[in-house]
């Protein structure tokens, strides 16, 4: 008896369990578009999940409500006579929905009526609501959608409000849907209201940054056409000199600032608000690494200088190979996004041999663009002169000093998915340099292209391969030490020291006249975060290219996402010197 109690109550346990279920759906879409199916698969899972412990007369309910959000989804995509039948089942599991749908004709657009009033309508624009017209992406015998519609309208607004017009608005929209003859006559009007005119320059925010920055950037003369696009140049101009948090530059349309022209035209204020950024600013890093050992910097920033639109960085940078300081000057961008500054600098570096010692003033220059429209692709542009004292120690060979002027020229194309972590796209920099020794008027040149691909590999995995070449020209011995070609190392050639390839003079490894890089690998992501790596490098630097003894490097790596970017361990075997090293990489910002 007890068993049978038990099994009853099992069995009704189950029953409730089935039918507190969500129905199972099944949906004859009856030629729909994928669109519209999505459409309607979102509107009857909304009403499914409402179905859980319900009784049977608010499941009724559910169900007539399911039929009518299918006929709504529909209509959103034209289908104004569709028929919809919602047929009632069930199984081991509990209800079902059988849904079968006859869409019936979809709905065209028939005609189109778009009408402005307003000061847009004068003769003086007339081009300008041809043009209006013409941009007008709804015509006649496309399908009627209502989400088209929609963005259709904004879109229309949107154009004619600006420019010249910032008081647009739309009076009336109506599409008129003749469903027994799948046609849809659609009717517009624009108030463009009277054109509007930038007023007198209001500016909110500044303490400590001169005003002059802002008059730099926003450059009108009080009764200028309003233009919504010189807004928005004028506002990233301003969020790109690092002096601000935030900036923006709005129309200020507080009725009680606004004037009316003796021709009916509104002038309206244009408000500038800005946010400025901290004063001063102090951080450092600590990091370690299997090329330098621990490395420790330090960088102090300061924003307006003595009441000038610029901002001074200076800092300092040590590890076991290489000691550096600079002092530098940053002038705010130029119209054009010209990114200008002077600086001082010291650097000290002893590797493999060669014991370097410069003392350089120089000035750079560089500009980041993107390319047009909604492009990912992004340009860097650098132009770079600098006037040196190097002393050169070379362990086993004569040492020497050069006083030099070189000038450098660097541009690179971008076009990558995360410009920090990237799993899909390409880079490719470019970059060519001159200098003289200034006793001897001894000339040299440099030219290098470095590129790099990245393919995606099913879900997470990827292939990068990277490439580089460059060649010197030149007739002196006494090259600045950063004007030739030395690789090996954790981003160059793994299994090798760094900057152990190159010519070897004396005891000591330095810049050779050329250098070829090739790298090749394929991450194996497990997870989001981890992963591992297969490579192989090879290349060389040497005094020309048929000379090179090309070093192959191959090896297994350990990948982690990091916020930071990615994090990698790699064990390289270099063949050339038959060993195995641990390249890796680790940095803390403080």
């Amino acid at each position: 008896m007890r068993l049978a109690i038990a099994s009853t109550v099992l069995f009704l346990g189950l029953m409730q369990q089935a039918l507190a279920a969500p129905p199972e759906v099944t949906i004859d879409p009856g030629g729909v578009p994928p669109e519209a199916l999505q459409s309607i698969m979102g509107a009857v899972g909304a009403i499914t999940r409402l179905a859980d412990d319900q009784d049977g007369g608010e499941v009724t309910r559910l169900r007539r409500r399911a039929r009518d959000a299918t006929l709504s989804a529909l209509e959103t995509q034209g289908y104004f006579s569709a028929v919809v039948n919602l047929e009632v089942g069930s199984d081991i599991v509990g209800e079902t929905w059988d849904i079968t749908i006859d869409p019936g004709p979809r709905t065209r657009v028939n005609s189109v009526d778009l009408d402005f009033s307003g000061q847009i309508s004068t003769p003086e624009f007339a081009a300008r609501v041809n043009a209006l017209r013409e941009a007008w992406p709804l015509t006649q015998d496309m399908p009627f959608v209502n989400e088209n519609w929609n963005r259709a309208k904004s879109g229309l607004i949107d154009s004619v409000s600006r420019k010249d017009f910032y008081l647009a608005r739309v009076t009336s929209s109506q599409a008129t849907v003749v469903a027994d003859e799948a046609q849809a006559d659609l009717h517009v009007a624009v108030d463009s209201g009277p054109r509007v005119r930038m007023g007198e320059l209001q500016v909110y925010g500044l303490r400590r940054v001169p005003r002059k920055l802002i008059d730099r950037y926003v450059k009108y003369t009080p009764g200028d056409p309003y233009d919504q696009d010189l807004l928005d140049e004028w506002q990233q101009a301003l969020d790109a000199t690092s002096f601000f948090r935030g900036a923006f530059v709005r129309l200020d349309d507080d009725t009680q600032h606004r004037t009316t022209r003796p021709d009916g035209e509104v002038e309206m204020p244009l408000a500038v608000r800005v946010t400025e950024a901290p004063a001063r600013r102090v951080s450092g890093s600590l990091g370690v690494d299997s090329d330098n050992g621990v490395r420790i910097e330090g960088l102090y920033r300061q924003n307006v200088v003595f009441g000038q639109p610029v901002w001074i960085e200076t800092g300092f940078g040590v590890d076991r190979r290489r000691q550096r300081a600079f002092y530098d000057v940053h002038f705010a961008p130029t119209e054009r996004g010209y990114n200008d500054s002077v600086g001082v600098l010291y650097n000290h570096s002893d590797i493999e041999g060669l014991d370097n010692t410069r003392y350089g003033l120089g000035w750079k220059r560089s500009q980041e663009r993107k390319a047009a429209g909604d492009s990912r692709v992004e340009f860097e542009t650098h132009w770079g002169l600098i006037a040196a004292h190097d002393r050169t120690r070379i362990e086993g060979a004569e040492s020497y000093t050069v006083p030099s002027l070189v000038g450098t020229w660097q541009w690179l194309r971008r076009d990558v998915n995360d410009k920090y972590d990237p799993r899909e796209g390409n880079l490719v920099d470019f970059g060519l340099g001159a200098g003289v020794t200034l006793d001897r008027g001894e000339p040299f040149y440099r030219a290098s292209i470095r590129g790099q691909k990245w393919w995606p590999v099913g879900e997470r995995d990827q292939l990068t391969v990277r490439a580089e070449v460059g060649k010197v020209w030149t007739d002196t011995t006494r090259l600045p030490e950063d004007f030739g070609f030395r690789t090996g190392g954790a981003r160059t050639i793994r299994g090798y020291r760094f900057q152990s390839i190159g010519l070897q003079r004396g005891e000591a490894i330095i810049g050779a006249p050329a250098l070829a890089v090739l790298s090749v690998e394929y991450t194996r992501y497990f997870t989001e975060t981890i992963g591992m790596a297969m490579f192989v490098d090879v290349g060389d630097a040497a005094e020309s290219f048929k000379d090179m003894d090309w070093a192959f490097g191959y090896g297994l790596g350990a990948r982690v996402r990091t916020p930071a970017g990615p994090f990698g361990i790699d064990v390289a075997y270099g063949q050339r010197d038959r060993r195995l090293r641990l390249h890796f990489s680790l940095g803390i910002a403080f």
